[in-house]
């Protein structure tokens, strides 16, 4: 019967999330039942979509919901072997057990490192992907803006959008992202929104417009957008993250929707599953190919995982953030 350390969310942040409103606790873990197995977790994603769960959402004194990695240790079901890796929505935890419902087995690529599962060959990629492509409806050379152009779902999208011929615009807080965006992954044109106003920075880098926004931000990034948009363009909305702490994000100029007919639509991931097989083989591909880039940021342990996600939020992390749980 193993011991398990888990993060609770113990009170509702106000604002920015802050240590205090986590806990770590220890409990036993029950051997796997009949039926069962018992899976370690190996890895732990950190995403932003977290945020909002905090406010409403999250149960106050249980462990935290998140993607993760384990791998099954004990099993008492043929569904389930011993050392099978699997996916799961159990992150923020050591251990488990579970009748299987919510696991994937998951097949590692023996020439990609197991990492990428977590975010371009996972969730973080598979939402770029979808969401760029089908949501966003993007044609080849098109002009292409994405917000958070150096996290982990934005630099897929912008790096798809390359693939497919595009001039693309990326924005980000800092810069060393920024030259990451500019010199490594080639972006056409890379805004520091800290320290260049978004709405001017970005007028002059779209000298023809904008077909697609990939808007992970909202606030005045959206508002920027909007005012460079085409006719008939189209935003397809990932994430709000500017208004994830106050609760609010304030756009002044929606109607330029109706003027230019564009197209704004938030979506998830299981809109478009039926996509999965063709992201797998292509992002793989380009992967391999070294078309598509990727930074990581891990952090060590269980213990850290609070404050992985608050330095998230800060922008503290170089592409996607994880917590290796276990080796």
């Amino acid at each position: 019967m193993p011991k398990s350390r888990e993060i609770h969310l113990v009170s509702r942040p106000i604002g920015a999330p802050a240590v205090e409103n986590f806990a770590l606790v220890e409990r036993e873990v029950g051997d796997a039942a009949d039926g069962e197995v018992l899976v370690q977790n190996l890895l732990m994603s950190v995403d932003p979509a977290m945020r909002p769960r905090l406010t409403a959402g999250q149960a106050l004194d249980e462990a935290m919901m998140g993607g993760a990695l384990g791998r099954v240790v004990q099993s008492k079901t043929e569904a389930f072997a011993v050392g099978d890796l699997v996916s799961n929505r159990l992150g923020f935890r050591e251990y488990f057990t579970s009748e299987g419902k919510g696991l994937t087995k998951l097949t590692p690529d023996p020439d990609l490192p197991l990492t990428v599962h977590m975010h371009a060959l996972g969730g973080t990629g598979f939402t770029a992907y979808g969401g760029l492509l089908h949501i966003g409806q993007l044609k080849d050379g098109e002009q292409v803006f994405v917000s958070t152009a150096a996290g982990a779902v934005g630099s897929v999208a912008a790096q798809i959008a390359k693939i497919k011929g595009c001039y693309v615009v990326g924005s980000t807080g800092d810069d060393g992202k920024a030259a990451w965006l500019r010199d490594e992954v080639g972006l056409d044109a890379v805004i520091n929104y800290k320290t260049q106003p978004i709405k001017k920075a970005l007028e002059e880098a779209t000298p023809k417009g904008l077909d697609v926004y990939f808007d992970n931000v909202g606030g005045e990034h959206l508002e920027a957008a909007l005012r460079r948009m085409n006719t008939l363009g189209r935003i397809p909305v990932c994430g709000f993250i500017s208004g994830y702490n106050s609760g609010h994000s304030n756009v002044g100029n929606l109607s330029n929707i109706i003027y230019s007919r564009v197209m704004l639509r938030g979506f998830v991931a299981p809109d478009f599953m039926h996509l999965y097989a063709d992201f797998q083989r292509d992002m793989a591909g380009w992967l391999k190919a070294g078309k598509v880039k990727y930074q990581e940021t891990i952090r060590e342990g269980i213990a850290a995982a609070p404050q992985a996600l608050i330095g998230l939020m800060a922008g503290q992390n170089a592409g996607k953030m994880l917590v290796r749980l276990a080796s």
